[in-house]
C-alpha cells in the first residue's frame, strides 16, 4: 500500500464524522492547537486526527507536552488556573470549547487513566460502581451486572470474584490499574486517555497492560502517552512525536519507527537525544 503524508488539514475535516482519514473514520479532530500556562507557550499550533478504534501514542522527551495534549483532549487542564487554549478539538465533529459542552458528559465520553494507578478507598466493587453511583444508577441487579461485565472487560473478573467487598487498596499495583481502568470503563466511554498507565509497572503487569489495551481497540479509541519507545511500537497503530511542544511528525507507528521523515524524529528514536 502507497505511502500516504499523515499531516491533515483539519479544518476540512472539522464539523463532520463521516470524512475518512486513510480509510479510517477520525474519531477526534485538533486543529491549532495552543496551549499557555500563564505566559508559558506550552504546545504550538497542533493540528492532527486521531482515529477511531486505533491506538494513538504520543512520544518526546520528558516536559515536551505530552501530558499536557492529552489532558487537553478531555479539558482537564481547565482545572489549572491561569491556563488558555486555542485552536479547536472536535470529537465526532462537535467542537469541545463550545458554550454548549456539558463538561461531565464530555468527560463520561473521554475518559481519563492517570500514571499511578488511584483506587478509591473502597471495595472493589464501589470502585466500579462509583461512576454509575454518580450517575443516578442504584439498582443493586444493575450494579453487580456492569461490575462483572466491566472487570471482565478489564481482564481482572478472575482474579477478583471472590474478593469484591475487599477494599482495592489490597491490590497489586497492577491489579490496581486494570482496576482503575474498569472504572473508567463502567460509565461507556467512547475514547479512552492513558497518561504513562505501565511507568510503575513491572514487566508482567506491563505485558497485562499493554494485552488488555490491544482487546480494548475493539470498542474503544485508545490515546496514550508514553516514555517507552517499545511499548509505542508494539501496541499503537499510530504514533506521534511531540518536541518542544510541537507536533514533529505523526504517523502510521510502522513508519514513524522505520522510516521518519523528520531528523528529529530519528534522532529521538534512535537514542541520540531525549
Amino acid at each position: 500500500m502507497e505511502e500516504k503524508t499523515e499531516e491533515i488539514n483539519a479544518q476540512t475535516l472539522s464539523g463532520t464524522t463521516e470524512k475518512k482519514v486513510d480509510n479510517l473514520v477520525a474519531k477526534i479532530l485538533v486543529e491549532k492547537l495552543c496551549f499557555h500556562y500563564g505566559r508559558t507557550l506550552a504546545l504550538k499550533g497542533i493540528s492532527i486526527a486521531i482515529k477511531e478504534k486505533q491506538i494513538t501514542s504520543f512520544i518526546g522527551p520528558s516536559g515536551c507536552g505530552k501530558s499536557t495534549f492529552l489532558r487537553c483532549l478531555n479539558r482537564m487542564n481547565d482545572l489549572i488556573a491561569g491556563s488558555k487554549v486555542t485552536g479547536k478539538i472536535f470529537l465526532d465533529g462537535v467542537e469541545i470549547h463550545s458554550r454548549n459542552t456539558d463538561l461531565s458528559e464530555l468527560r463520561r465520553k473521554v475518559g481519563m487513566v492517570f500514571q499511578k494507578s488511584n483506587p478509591f478507598p473502597k471495595s472493589i466493587f464501589e470502585n466500579v460502581a462509583y461512576g454509575l453511583r454518580i450517575q443516578g444508577i442504584n439498582h443493586p441487579a444493575t450494579l453487580h451486572e456492569v461490575v462483572e461485565k466491566t472487570l471482565k472487560n478489564a481482564a481482572l473478573w478472575d482474579e477478583v470474584k471472590d474478593k469484591l467487598s475487599e477494599s482495592a487498596m489490597k491490590l497489586s499495583g497492577g491489579q490496581q490499574q486494570r482496576l482503575c481502568i474498569a472504572r473508567a470503563l463502567a460509565v461507556e466511554p467512547e475514547v479512552i486517555l492513558m497518561d504513562e498507565p505501565c511507568s510503575a509497572l513491572d514487566p508482567a503487569s506491563t505485558f497485562k497492560i499493554e494485552e488488555l489495551m490491544r482487546e480494548l481497540r475493539e470498542r474503544y479509541t485508545i490515546v496514550i502517552v508514553t516514555h517507552n519507545m517499545q511499548q509505542a511500537a508494539r501496541v499503537s497503530d499510530f504514533t506521534g512525536f511531540l518536541f518542544l511542544g510541537e507536533m514533529i511528525e505523526f504517523g502510521e507507528t510502522n513508519r514513524i519507527f522505520t522510516r521518519p521523515k523528520e531528523k528529529l524524529t530519528e534522532n529521538y528514536i534512535s537514542g541520540r537525544f531525549g
